[in-house]
Parts: structure tokens; sequence; C-alpha cells
């Protein structure tokens, strides 16, 4: 017998006592049916609507739903979507969790866990797909209405997520804010939904290397993206410029890539540019903080293994651009209230930001230009240096 075996913990409850009242005490059974009879209260508990909820079930359904045994009754898909969502709302501890839906602490680690797993899977082609040229073109669209950014395709930046350091892992989650992290690295659109992740980097990486080594920084050098071909700024008679990626000082200068110019020795016409760039950089910022304002998993150390910790992130996203796309927009207090004649060669040999300082260089001299220039951006900078 497995219990006889030396050194091995006997078991002394099949189930216990406690665990036996689920039925009749858990949440689950005692409160989901009332909460559903108030929207307000089922948003405030799950952080998204009744609507959304009953969606997203029939979405992971067949990933969640399992047999009954002679020995016990499985656990419904709709009982896991609901503990997972309210750990991701509140990040309490999975002991937490335990007294309150009665659900051993094992149970509710391997629930939250294989339905994360199943959220990104499920989703991901739904709420995340591969971009296409006409996706990119409509992003850019977005940026030029709400930030006016011309062929911007997206916002960059990256987010420590606080972690619980791994064992034997030495400093490789240690991040310059001293504490140990993974990496969110993310493009997001003006809409705040995320077009592009990359998930798991140590914290202790910089911005710009994780972003090197990643798939998308990969694709983007290899022109891999299937970006729409350079077209002239609006209004402009100018060369074609090509399409853009946003970023902060943290990311090296490219032709796809955008960065503000150095804070020294800044003149009228590279303040306004890095005034637009920020403009437009800002809703990357803004993307991640209504992740973190909704699922508050984020507002304290994640108390997993990195593995487990990515699969927890991977599951916000999803369900951060889930939520923006079904839910009606709930987040518009954290949204922006924002109010040359040589022909650009982006083949040319040299280092590998040559070609960037060029286009870089092209955008600036737009920006100040009649077609580029907005009557309220002498205002913005007036007193910046």
């Amino acid at each position: 017998m497995l219990d006889d075996e030396p050194g091995r913990k006997r078991r002394r409850l099949w189930v216990h006592p406690i665990v036996a009242q689920r039925p009749q005490k858990g949440q689950f059974h005692k409160l989901y049916t009332d909460l559903r009879l108030d929207a307000n209260k089922f948003k405030s508990y799950c952080r998204i609507s009744i609507e959304t909820f009953d969606y997203l079930l029939i979405c992971l359904h067949p990933d969640l739903n399992f047999m009954d045994t002679c020995m016990r009754r499985s656990i419904s898909a709709e009982q896991r979507l609901l503990v997972t969502l309210r750990f991701l709302a509140t990040g309490n501890s999975f002991a937490s969790l335990h007294f309150e839906f009665l659900l051993g602490i094992s149970t509710i680690s391997g629930i939250v866990c294989h339905t994360c797993k199943v959220i990104w899977q499920r989703l991901r082609e739904a709420v995340m797909p591969t971009p296409t040229a006409a996706d990119w073109l409509r992003i850019a669209d977005g940026f030029y209405q709400s930030a006016q950014f011309p062929n911007c395709i997206g916002a960059l930046d990256g987010k420590h997520i606080r972690v619980k350091k791994p064992p034997h892992s030495g400093s490789r989650y240690f991040n310059y804010k001293q504490y140990f992290s993974v990496v969110l690295m993310a493009l997001a659109d003006s809409d705040y939904k995320f077009v592009i992740v990359d998930i798991g980097a140590y914290g202790s990486t910089s911005d710009s290397r994780i972003f090197s080594v990643s798939r998308m920084g990969e694709r983007l050098r290899q022109n891999q993206l299937a970006l729409p071909e350079p077209s002239r700024l609006p209004r402009s008679a100018g060369p074609p410029a090509p399409f853009v990626i946003v970023a902060d000082e943290g990311f090296a200068v490219s032709p796809h890539l955008m960065r503000p110019f150095p804070r020294r020795d800044l003149d009228v016409r590279k303040r306004i540019f890095n005034y637009r760039l920020t403009r437009a950089r800002r809703y990357v910022e803004c993307a991640f903080g209504i992740l973190s304002s909704k699922w508050r998993v984020f507002q304290s150390s994640i108390q997993m293994k990195p593995d487990n910790a990515t699969l927890v992130i991977q599951a916000c996203v999803m369900l951060h651009n889930f939520t923006r796309i079904h839910d009606a927009s709930t987040d518009a207090d954290l949204g922006l209230n924002m109010t040359s004649s040589v022909s650009l060669d982006l083949s040319r040999p040299g280092r590998p930001g040559t070609a960037g300082l060029a286009v870089r260089e092209l955008f600036a001299d737009y920006f100040i230009s009649p077609e580029g220039a907005w009557s309220w951006q002498m205002d913005a900078i007036r007193g910046s240096r």
C-alpha cells in the first residue's frame, strides 16, 4: 500500500469535513445565483459583466468540462471559471480562496493554472490575431485620429510584473526597481488593446534587449510583420515615410521604431517631436494601467512559479482584450484627453540606427511644417526643457 511506504505522510481524511460542506456553504453555491440577480455586484465580483461571463463560458466550456466518476463529482466549468476570475480580480491567496469556495488548496491551484492556460489558447486567435496589413492601417488611422501621430502602428513598452523569488535564480529576476519580476512586453493600439505581447523575460533584462531577442523584434527586423508599404504623411508632398512603432528612451531607434530625441540640447523642433511621440506612446502606459486596475492580481507579488505566473499574465492579457471588445468601456476615466526635400533611403549601408535616425528627422520636420503642425503644440511645450 502507498500509505505504508516509509517517509510518506499518511492521509488522515479523504475529504476534510469543512470541504465536504461545499454544496451547502461554499461561495459558488451560496452567492453565485444571488450575484447574477445584480449586474453591478456581479461585475464588481468578477470584473466582467454577466453577458461577457456567459459568452466567455461558452468559449471555454469544452476544455473546462470534466466527467463525474464513481469516486466524486467533477467541479463544473462555471465554478472553475468563477474561481479563476476571482483570483485574477483580487490576487487573494489560494489559502484564502480555499476558505471562500471550500475547495482544496491544491485543487484551486490546479484549477487556476489550467483555466488560465485554456483562456490563452482559446481566446488568442479571436482577440489578439496576427495583424495583417489592413489591421496595421486601421491601427495607424486610430493613432492619427486620437494622438495626431501619422503612420503609427502601435505604442511599445515593458511592464514589470512582481513575482516571488524563484529558488536558485540568483539575481536574474531582480530588476532595477529593487524587486523580483518577469516582464510583459506589449505593443498596444489606440483603443488600449494589446496587439502583440512577449511574456516571461527576466526582470533584470533591459527593455531594449528583451525586444531585440523577442519574436516580435525579430520579425520586425526581418520585415515579416506584414507592414504596409511606406506612404506620404497626411497633406505632405514629401517622401514616403515608413510605418513606425513609438517607444521610450529604453529602446534603440530603427527605421520602424521611433524613440525621443536625447534630452540634452533640445531645440523647439526636437521638443515638439518628443511631445508628439509621447502623446502616442502614452496609450500603452494607459493600457497597462487599465490591465492592473481591473485584474488586481498585479497589485501584489504573484506567489507562483515563473511558468505559472506567465500563465496568469497571459490569461489577463486575453481577458483585457476580450472585455475591451465585448464589454462597454467603463475605463473612460483612464483614457487620454488629448486635446524635407531629400529622398529617404531605408536600405543604405551603415549602423542599424542610421536609417532610423533619418526617419526620425523626417517626422520631426513634418511636425513643424504647415502640413503637420497643430495649433496647440507650441502651447504644450512652452516651459518644457
